[in-house]
């Protein structure tokens, strides 16, 4: 179950990574200044949290390390709840477009959890 968690998270990663090129883009279309660098910002944020989950996921939770447990829960659930707060309940993304992550999201969670917590039962 471990395992099949770590790839929901390395999935997650990859979607955030390609989030995080196009928030990018988005910056490179405003004008020089704040709004531009918050942007900007928030691109970097969204690649450092997506590579951080994709080696936590391949070096931690594929071996089921609670360490790893606690640092994607932590990573992920950080961004997805900023995500669907200010982002997808506003409807700024349709929803269709802005489910998916959210649903890895929840999957990597579920069966990460399975994995690590089934074995002592």
């Amino acid at each position: 179950m471990h395992q099949v968690g770590a790839v929901f998270y390395v999935l997650w990663g990859i979607l955030h990574i390609f989030a995080a090129i196009h928030v990018f883009k988005l910056g490179s279309i405003q004008g020089s200044g704040m709004v531009q660098g918050r942007i900007y910002q928030n691109a970097w944020n969204l690649m450092f949290f997506a590579i951080f989950t994709i080696v936590v996921a391949i070096v931690f939770n594929w071996n089921n390390s609670p360490i790893g447990y606690w640092l994607n829960l932590f990573a992920t659930s950080i961004t997805d709840i900023g995500f669907i707060l200010f982002i997808v309940i506003p409807h700024h993304l349709p929803f269709k477009n802005g489910i998916p992550g959210p649903i890895l999201w929840i999957l990597a969670l579920i069966f990460s959890t399975l994995g690590l917590y089934l074995p002592m039962l």
